[in-house]
This record gives structure tokens, sequence and C-alpha cells, in this order.
């Protein structure tokens, strides 16, 4: 009884939302297996606190990194935190069947935002010169997250991937290049300008795809339309 009702567990959380990035199977098993071991007392809203936890830790150790470089050790902490926050407020409430869908999803997407600005204004500091960066960072984040609010409206599929990376990976490429920025000083910025100027053609290129699914809808909208006319 109990392995067919973690089987089920598990079914609910690969179902609560499309994703296509490179690590997906290993990150739902490790969810999985937190979900499970979570106690009681730990609620979805707690663990969404957690994730802007995680965010305010990186911004503090982008401040620190100004004086020493070595205190950007702390914003891979920082990430670590974030994605058990981010990652699981979410299944968890799926896993337990106790999902608020239209709540969990708005929340989720002001904690995302807030996330994005918070990291943002640290890297902006951080930066001595070409400030521009840390600005088109955020503003191609946020551009990521219309494109796809815009899918979800037209497709009823809701993701939050870039292709094969997603915000588990971004994750990663990002503490790593914090890593290198205490030995390579630079690295950081040289990653911030050519990450932002990636995300921004994803974007475009992902615009154009989703009004491309619109077009589409439209069509089949019409046909629809003049099929029930006729019947009438």
């Amino acid at each position: 009884m109990e392995n067919k009702e973690s089987t089920a567990a598990g079914k609910r959380i690969r179902s609560s939302r499309t994703r296509h990035n490179i690590l997906k199977d290993a990150e739902f098993a490790t969810i999985e297996f937190l979900c499970k071991i979570m106690p009681k007392w730990v609620v979805p809203d707690l663990l969404t606190a957690v994730g802007l936890l995680g965010s305010a830790i990186i911004f503090g150790s982008l401040i620190l990194g100004m004086t020493n470089r070595y205190y950007l050790i702390l914003g891979v902490f920082g990430f670590a935190i974030q994605w058990f926050g981010d990652s699981l407020d979410g299944r968890l409430a799926y896993y337990r069947n106790i999902p608020r869908k239209w709540y969990g999803w708005s929340l989720d997407i002001n904690a995302d935002w807030i996330s994005a600005c918070i990291i943002g204004l640290g890297f902006y500091f951080y930066f001595p010169d070409y400030k521009i960066i840390s600005f088109i960072f955020v503003v191609a984040y946020g551009g990521s997250m219309i494109v796809s609010l815009m899918r979800y409206k037209i497709t009823d599929v809701y993701t939050i991937d870039a292709g094969i990376v997603g915000p588990t990976e971004l994750r990663i490429i990002v503490s790593i290049f914090l890593l290198l920025e205490i030995f390579y000083p630079g690295a950081l910025q040289l990653f911030g300008l050519f990450g932002s100027i990636f995300l921004v053609i994803i974007n475009m290129v992902d615009s154009f795809k989703v009004m491309k699914m619109g077009d589409k809808r439209d069509a089949e909208d019409r046909i629809a339309k003049a099929k029930k006319a006729k019947s009438n």
C-alpha cells in the first residue's frame, strides 16, 4: 500500500510541470527523495521563503565579494539553498496531494521575479564598470518569464526551460563562474555579458515560436467556429 502511495505521489510530482532540461531525471529523483523525508512541519510556503533566503545569500556574497572574492563561495551555497526551496515548494504540495494550483503558480512566479531582481541588484553592485550587464540580465530573465506565460496561455502547458537548459542547469553554470571569479577576476562579468545576450536571443526565438503557435491556434479556432456555425 505504501509503495502504491509513493508511486502515485511520484507521478503527481512529475506531472505537475513539463520539463525538458538535461538534468530532469536526476532532479526529479532527488526531489522525490527529499519529499519523502521532509518533516510534516515543513510546508510549501516555508520552502518558498527558504528559496528567497537563498537569493538573499547570493546577493550578500556579491556585496561581500567586492572586498574579498572568497566570499563568492557563499553564493554557491546560496544557489543550493535557492534550488532547495524553489524546487521543492510546489512539488511537496503535489507529493502530499495538497496542491493549490493557481495560488502556488502565482506565488512561484512572484518569488522567481523577486529573486531575479535581488540577484541582479547584487551583480549591479559587484560589477565595477559595465553595470548595464545586470540590467540586461534582469530584463532578459523577465522576458523569459513572459514567454513562458504566453506559451502557457496558448498551449496550456507550463514549462520554464530554454531547450535543455533550465533553472537548475543555470544555477550550476553561474556557481561555476562564481568559483572561477575567485581565481580569474572578470570571468563573472564575461559570463554575465554573454549569458544575458544568449538569453535575449533565446527569448526572441521562443517568442517567434509562440506567435506561430498562436497563429496555428487562431486558425484552428476559426475552423471550429465555422463547423459549429454550419451545424447550427
